[in-house]
Parts: C-alpha cells; sequence; structure tokens
C-alpha cells in the first residue's frame, strides 16, 4: 500500500481531487529494504528503523505531513515484537515527528482495535469501545492511545484511521495462497461462510489517507476505513472463483467448533508470548468482522471506488504480470 500511496501523492488518484500541490516525498524504509520501486516514483529515500529512534529525524525534517503505515501484523515468533515496533515504534515517530515541527500524523491502525462483531447484522462504528483482538490488536490500541495523547496535548495534529482486510496490487504471499485455494475448486470454509468481512481495497485506503491528510474536520479523528459494504466469505470466495473462470467451486465445510478451537489454541500460544500465523488466522476465519464508514462518507466526503469484483480482478492481473503463479 506504501507503493501506491507514493504514486497517488506524486501523480494523484483518479477520482480525488484532494491532494498536494508538487509535494516532496520522503520515503522511511528499512536499510536492508529494496527500494528500487520507490526510487523510479521520483520520491526520496531515507534509510531509517522505527526501533531506533535516532534515525528518524531525518526523515521527518522539513516535512508537513507524515503517514504512519508501517507496523508488523504477523510477526515471525514472538509477539512482543508487535509491541516493539507498532507501539514503541508509534512513539518514536511521534516525538521525532514533534521535535522536527511537523503539522500533522496520519496513523494507520487498524480494525484489529475494534476487536469482532457482537452482533452479526451490527457493524462497528467509532463510537464503540475498542475490544483489542489478541496481541496485535493490542498493540495497535496501544499506540492509537499514545496518538491520541499526543493530539490531547496539543503536539501535533493526528487523525486515525482503520482499514480492514487489505486486498490489491503488492498483496502479501499469504494472499496469493488464498486464490490458489479457491482457484483449485476445493477451498476449505469455516462455518456456514455468511459470517460478515469488512475489506479494503489499496486505492480506497488511499483514498482515505489523503483525505485525512488535507480535511479540517479529521483533525484528532478516528474513522474506519474499508470498501462501500461488508462482504460474506461466500461472496468473496464466488467473486474470486467468477475471476479466476473456475466453474465448479465446491468448498469443504468444516464445522465452526474447528476454527473456534483454533482460537483457543491461538489464545493459548499467544499467552505465552509466542506466534503461529496459521493458527491465527484459522482462528479468526469463522467470525464478523465488519464496520460502518459512515462517519468517514460524512465528515471526509470518502467515497470508495473500487468495487470487490474489481480490486480482486486488479489483483489477479497484477499477480500475472508480475509473474505470480495464481
Amino acid at each position: 500500500m506504501g507503493n501506491r500511496l507514493v504514486k497517488a501523492l506524486i501523480s494523484g488518484l483518479p477520482g480525488v481531487d484532494e491532494c498536494f500541490q508538487n509535494p516532496q516525498v520522503r520515503c522511511l524504509i528499512m536499510p536492508q529494504a529494496d527500494s528500487k520501486s520507490i526510487k523510479n516514483t521520483g520520491a526520496q529515500v531515507v534509510t531509517g528503523d522505527l526501533t531506533r529512534p535516532e534515525t528518524l529525524s531525518q526523515a521527518v525534517a522539513d516535512i508537513e505531513v507524515v503517514f504512519h503505515l508501517a507496523g508488523v501484523i504477523h510477526p515471525k515468533w514472538r509477539t512482543s515484537e508487535l509491541f516493539k515496533i507498532n507501539h514503541k515504534g508509534t512513539e518514536a515517530l511521534l516525538a521525532a515527528s514533534v521535535n522536527a515541527g511537523v503539522k500533522r500524523i496520519v496513523y494507520v491502525s487498524s480494525n484489529s482495535v475494534g476487536g469482532i462483531n457482537t452482533r452479526q447484522n451490527e457493524l462497528m462504528t467509532e463510537a464503540d469501545p475498542p475490544r483489542p483482538y489478541r496481541a496485535y490488536g493490542r498493540s495497535k490500541y496501544e499506540a492509537e492511545k499514545i496518538v491520541n495523547r499526543y493530539y490531547q496535548k496539543k503536539l501535533i495534529e493526528t487523525v486515525i484511521l482503520r482499514p480492514c482486510w487489505y486486498y490489491g496490487p503488492g498483496q502479501p504471499a499469504r494472499q496469493t495462497r488464498f486464490f490458489k485455494m479457491i482457484k483449485n475448486g476445493r477451498p476449505l470454509r469455516f462455518g456456514d461462510g455468511q459470517n460478515q468481512r469488512s475489506m479494503s481495497y489499496v486505492d480506497n485506503v488511499v483514498q482515505g489517507l489523503l483525505l485525512a491528510a488535507t480535511s479540517d474536520a479529521a483533525i484528532g479523528q478516528t474513522y474506519w476505513i474499508a470498501d462501500e459494504q461488508p462482504y460474506t466469505i461466500n461472496e468473496v470466495y464466488k467473486t474470486v472463483a467468477k475471476i479466476l473462470d473456475v466453474k465448479h467451486l465446491r468448498p469443504r465445510p468444516l464445522p465452526s467448533m474447528i476454527p473456534a478451537a483454533f482460537a483457543v489454541l491461538d489464545g493459548m500460544i499467544q499467552s505465552f508470548g509466542m506466534y503461529q500465523m496459521e493458527v491465527h488466522v484459522a482462528g479468526e476465519m469463522h467470525i464478523d468482522i465488519a464496520c460502518s464508514i459512515d462517519k468517514a462518507k460524512q465528515e471526509l466526503g470518502y467515497r470508495p471506488q473500487v468495487s470487490l469484483e474489481e480490486g480482486m480482478r486488479r489483483s489477479i492481473e497484477w499477480c500475472t504480470k508480475n509473474g505470480i503463479t495464481v
């Protein structure tokens, strides 16, 4: 998503007027990261590390708005990595930004701060109390609290966005595995597939980021940012199958007790400070994680442009273009 944001800042985003005029775009990347694609956009690249505060000052010097997209979703082994980067790293970036005189920071949080739906047909809103889900959700919630604290002390303008299940060009490998699972025609389905998920196509999220950076109404606020409406897991499966021309999609249903058991196991593993991605993902596939975007639409003028079918089509086309077998 970072690459897409950089391109939108420099060249604009179709259908979105809110952008910066001739912006100076500077990207903070890890020392070992491949910066070629970023440099090709014309953006300046600075290396640094959120866990090393002394490396951040150059990145935020003479910058008006900071977009904070960095974070860890799935740590390799230990949940402590989540707090080290998502929580303490955010605090370090805020401190550096204030010291540099940055006007506003737009922080990309997560749906995991809101947790899961208490009722299937009742969408989560910004007015709901946070219910952080597992260690990742807690790490992002702690970061949100720091962001809000800086705003309340009038140190910097802040905006918090909570996207949901990301998809689109540049997707991680786990999304490609999801496509392959559907292409074989017999994907696993946990429960009846009627549970709802809000999803966030990358360009829709970028639109939200641009609006959050330029709107006076956004200052000090938190917004859910997702596609126009939630989708059932069945809808997601059928949409991807249609694009991949799967003639006979026959999901293999697993009773809800199986992902529920994985959720219990996930909780046990994380209680020891450990993490196992497959167990974690399997433990949340049967639950509802669906939000309302009404506040963003009313206050920001947010209008997600890309539907699930078009977004998935672009994702698959990106895979093909980049030699990734689906």
